[in-house]
């Protein structure tokens, strides 16, 4: 996929050429404290990037780097994943922002920006974002777009602490997005 822009974001394909400043911004301890993985460690983020590139190339996933066009820096990664083509449903996760870009207004034009290109030029009809129970300020900003919560998995998911979360699932219908 060619790279998605708005005023405020430039979604960039994934690709080695940033991993550098990536992982400039993944060093920060607990950014992900809510998902399974480890970036904050040279290994932890190798392996992050390779399940990434793996994901992508079986059509699973399509990774992106965020790129703030504000402060002109990389700010983070996001993807669609979980893509199910054959019932127009995807997945937007493994999102994760520098806390630097916190409170911006960034998360909410990434957000803007991949719902309108999934509901439009790539024809989904179904949004899904997976949310740890304990993530309220993740869980807020989806709700914030029209995401409505369809049901917790109690226990779903193992986190690199050894905890295992319960996962929100919130979805967004593209006749009720209001974008």
């Amino acid at each position: 996929m060619e790279a998605l822009e708005n005023v405020r974001v430039r979604l960039l394909p994934l690709t080695e050429t940033y991993y550098p400043e990536l992982q400039e911004v993944a060093s920060e301890p607990g950014l992900v404290r809510y998902s399974p993985g480890t970036l904050y460690t040279a290994e932890g983020f190798a392996r992050y990037m390779e399940k990434a590139r793996k994901d992508a190339e079986m059509g699973d996933s399509i990774p992106f780097v965020i790129y703030d066009k504000a402060v002109e820096k990389v700010a983070g990664s996001t993807r669609y994943m979980r893509i199910d083509r054959a019932n127009r449903v995807l997945e937007i996760g493994a999102t994760w922002i520098g806390s630097a870009f916190w409170g911006t207004g960034l998360n909410d034009a990434v957000k803007a920006l991949m719902l309108a290109q999934a509901f439009g030029p790539m024809g989904f009809e179904k949004v899904c974002f997976r949310i740890d129970e304990r993530n309220i300020r993740s869980r807020k900003a989806v709700e914030k777009l029209g995401a409505v919560l369809e049901g917790i998995l109690r226990k779903d998911v193992y986190l690199d602490d050894g905890f295992k979360r319960n996962t929100c699932m919130y979805g967004i219908l593209k006749e009720a997005w209001a974008g």
